[in-house]
């Protein structure tokens, strides 16, 4: 088609006719009428959460690796005795680098969803998200060496 024949179709399409256009590879997944407030409901997403750490661990490798990290980090933490500040500075950079994990895991499984063929597109946002997580790692690491390595040196002097 040309371009002045989609501006067409798209000048003439009301919005019942755009509803039917609207596509979703999955049963029901379209958008729900907004519910009243019900604190049951709200605790109710605490599951869905729960869920997706539970997912997370189960099928993302990396996610492990940064499970085993965290532990290290907690022994090292308290062995050093860190500070207030210090620890906040630590749950920050753990919770910045399973942030990046899980965002990055959600977009690569809705990527393989909505395109389950080798696309070059989905490539470049497989990418960007995975140098997200990546560089939430270096600022975790960069973090951790700030936090634990003034601490490690007097240990040894």
């Amino acid at each position: 088609m040309l371009r002045g024949e989609w501006a067409f179709i798209v000048k003439n399409l009301d919005s019942a006719k755009i509803q039917k256009l609207y596509f979703c590879p999955l049963k029901n997944c379209g958008m729900k009428k907004q519910e009243k407030f019900s604190i049951a409901k709200r605790l109710k997403s605490f599951t869905y959460a729960f869920n997706g750490l539970k997912v997370l661990l189960q099928e993302e490798h990396n996610s492990r690796i940064h499970l085993f990290a965290t532990v290290c980090v907690v022994i090292a933490g308290v062995l050093l005795k860190l500070s207030a500040l210090q620890w906040a500075a630590v749950v920050f950079a753990v919770g910045l680098v399973f942030s990046g994990e899980i965002f990055n895991s959600a977009i690569e499984d809705l990527s393989d969803v909505v395109c389950p063929e080798r696309d070059d597109r989905i490539k470049k946002v497989k990418d960007l998200a995975a140098a997200a997580v990546l560089v939430n790692a270096i600022a975790a690491a960069t973090i951790g060496l700030l936090v634990f390595l003034p601490k490690i040196i007097a240990l040894l002097h």
